[in-house]
């Protein structure tokens, strides 16, 4: 089983940055396609970024490609978000998410996810 917190959550003005972190509990972090979401008021959770277990392999979602960068360190259990350029519409509760399936399209489906932290909260402001 696999534990997973965030952080780095926060609040910051339009155009600014965030990195978020995700530390993993346990032994296979390694072996887990690893990924980030997020959730709006209102709306339903989405996809935002994935990376293999290698680290080679990467998904965006089309609203962050070239703003935002996921990456990992399997030394540390971690995985990061780098979020660039931030918009209003980037405010949600951002969730980092273990998955035991292989780097696949799934990867990009929340029920491709096993494990989910508990969230961070960003908020980008006009």
């Amino acid at each position: 089983q696999v534990q997973l917190v965030e952080s780095g959550g926060g609040l910051v003005q339009a155009g600014g940055s965030l990195r978020l972190s995700c530390a993993a509990s346990g032994r296979t972090f390694s072996s887990y396609t690893m990924g980030w979401f997020r959730q709006a008021p209102g709306k339903e959770r989405e996809f935002v970024a994935a990376i293999s277990w290698s680290g080679v392999n990467t998904y965006y979602a089309d609203s962050v490609k070239g703003r935002f960068t996921i990456s990992r360190d399997n030394a540390k259990n971690t995985v990061n978000l780098q979020m660039n350029s931030l918009k209003p519409e980037d405010t949600a509760v951002y969730y980092c998410a273990a998955s035991t399936g292989g780097f696949t399209r799934a990867t990009m489906k929340v029920g491709a996810y096993n494990y989910w932290g508990q969230g961070t909260q960003v908020t980008v402001s006009s």
